[in-house]
């Protein structure tokens, strides 16, 4: 079965498995948007914090993701498998190359 994912910090949308990866079904596809390092849930790069929907996690490093992190959804998405639809946002190392800039707020005169 197959699941939409949508990456919230560059508004990237792909389908995604349930037997593969968020992150596996994103490079599979040569999609961006959650960065990539080690793929085996040791280095972190791939945290993520999951906003919506269902999935189910896999043994991943507790350096990167403590056990109150993974209750409230920050995971590494190299280890997580969607059981529904998916939204989430990227709050890895590697979050600020990703993430949209902000747009500036005009400056008020004499400020």
């Amino acid at each position: 079965m197959k699941f939409a994912v949508t990456i919230e910090d560059t508004g990237e949308r792909y389908d995604c498995a349930d037997e593969e990866s968020l992150l596996s079904g994103m490079v599979r596809l040569g999609r961006r948007g959650i960065p990539a390092g080690c793929c085996g849930g040791g280095c972190g790069v791939c945290k993520i914090e999951v906003t919506a929907g269902e999935f189910e996690a896999r043994v991943m490093s507790r350096q990167h993701v403590s056990v109150v992190e993974q209750a409230q959804g920050r995971v590494l998405a190299c280890r997580v498998y969607p059981r529904s639809d998916i939204s989430l946002r990227v709050v890895g190392k590697m979050h600020k190359c990703l993430a949209r800039t902000a747009v500036p707020s005009p400056r008020l005169p004499g400020k």
